[in-house]
């Protein structure tokens, strides 16, 4: 191999995709501790060794409208991260999720003779299909994770290696577990309004204003409020107050215990759905973005589903509330189902189980890292 494919582009625009990308680092680090990687990302991929060029937070947009707002910054960046490609020699970039800013970024790389390797698909399933010729075009490799993508992409006769879902590495995820049956006499109610600053204005106040219902109607009931790692709710213009309304405000980063110990979650919709799936808790999903996004997003996705939980069941499991059906009554009146009907809810955990086991085998760090690997050894 020459020297100058020592080095790694690596772009990853957001939390999840920060987490995924950290653990194939890592594993690069053990197989070839002499790569070198930079680009975007965050703090624990920062941890893992990689040279922050930019962090991922300055890229989290969410929508269509917020996302053309941030069009000069996102030039310029792109612009920024082929410089170092260019003064690197690098061969071998590695795009992860974020497909708005990763798919033009792969033409701009594919024009300069970069090999491309996607990890995690852009959700053409959804969006539409002209996106397949795209990726067909400027991706030299890509590693999907979940379980339906690549018939879908084999149907269109573009080959991806399904890895399994990273999740599946995470112990407390993969843990065996037994559906939730017991209501109990004092049930926790979790919200978990996002990981991103604009997902938590949206759907914090109509969360509490379900809490709000609820309490009313049940006098022994706990709510506890989970953020992301870095997600301080002094930072965030949030209207509302939890702590006025009763609610725990757990400490940030403890998503996982909340999605445990909780009886029945209010969630954005996202990988935390299939998070929560994993341990069998039931749910209610949420999801609000700006009447014009929404607008243009409801043109383009093809699906009746938005709940990742739902989508990759097949089916609607858990019920959606999105854009204007996400109200407090709605809300509560979701949660009052599950705790009023021990049968739908038994039967709501059992099913949420079962998705569990779609979702592969642990390992997906360490595939893709092999794959990107293998690939370096042809650029």
């Amino acid at each position: 191999m020459s020297h100058r494919s020592r080095s790694l582009l690596f772009v990853a625009g957001e939390a999840s995709g920060d987490l995924h990308a950290s653990k194939v680092i890592a594993h690069l680090n053990e197989l070839a501790p002499d790569i070198r990687t930079f680009g975007v990302g965050g703090d624990l991929m920062r941890s893992a060794g990689m040279e922050l060029s930019h962090h991922s937070s300055d890229f989290a947009v969410v929508g269509f409208v917020e996302v053309v707002r941030h069009i000069p910054k996102l030039r310029r960046a792109m612009g920024e991260l082929l410089d170092m490609v260019s003064r690197k020699q690098t061969r071998v970039a590695v795009l992860v999720d974020y497909p708005g800013f990763n798919l033009a970024l792969a033409r701009r790389l594919k024009a300069a003779g970069v090999k491309v390797f996607y990890y995690i698909s852009p959700q053409v399933w959804a969006w539409g299909e002209r996106r397949v010729k795209k990726i067909s075009e400027r991706i030299d490799g890509m590693a999907v994770i979940l379980p339906f993508e690549k018939g879908f992409y084999a149907d269109r006769g573009v080959d991806v290696d399904f890895v399994g879902h990273p999740l599946m590495d995470e112990p407390e995820i993969a843990a065996p577990r037994v559906p939730k049956t017991a209501i109990g006499t004092r049930p926790v109610v979790g919200l978990l309004p996002g990981s991103r600053r604009e997902e938590i204005a949206r759907h914090l106040p109509p969360m509490l204003g379900a809490v709000r219902i609820l309490r009313r109607e049940f006098d022994e009931i706990d709510f506890r409020l989970g953020l992301s790692e870095g997600m301080a709710l002094e930072e965030l213009e949030v209207e509302g107050d939890p702590a006025r309304d009763g609610v725990e405000i757990l400490s940030p980063g403890g998503t996982h215990d909340l999605m445990a110990d909780a009886t029945v979650l209010m969630v954005s919709s996202g990988t935390a759905t299939l998070e929560a799936a994993c341990f069998g808790t039931p749910m209610v999903i949420v999801y609000r973005t700006s009447p014009l996004s929404y607008g243009i997003g409801k043109l383009l996705v093809k699906i009746p589903q938005i709940g990742l939980v739902n989508i990759v069941a097949g089916e609607r499991i858990v019920p959606e509330l999105v854009q204007s059906d996400l109200t407090p009554e709605r809300l509560a009146a979701g949660v009052t189902a599950y705790l009023k009907d021990e049968k739908l809810y038994a039967d709501t955990s059992r099913r949420l189980l079962g998705v569990r086991g779609l979702l592969g085998e642990p390992g997906a760090g360490d595939k893709v890292a092999e794959g990107i690997l293998a690939m370096m050894e042809e650029a």
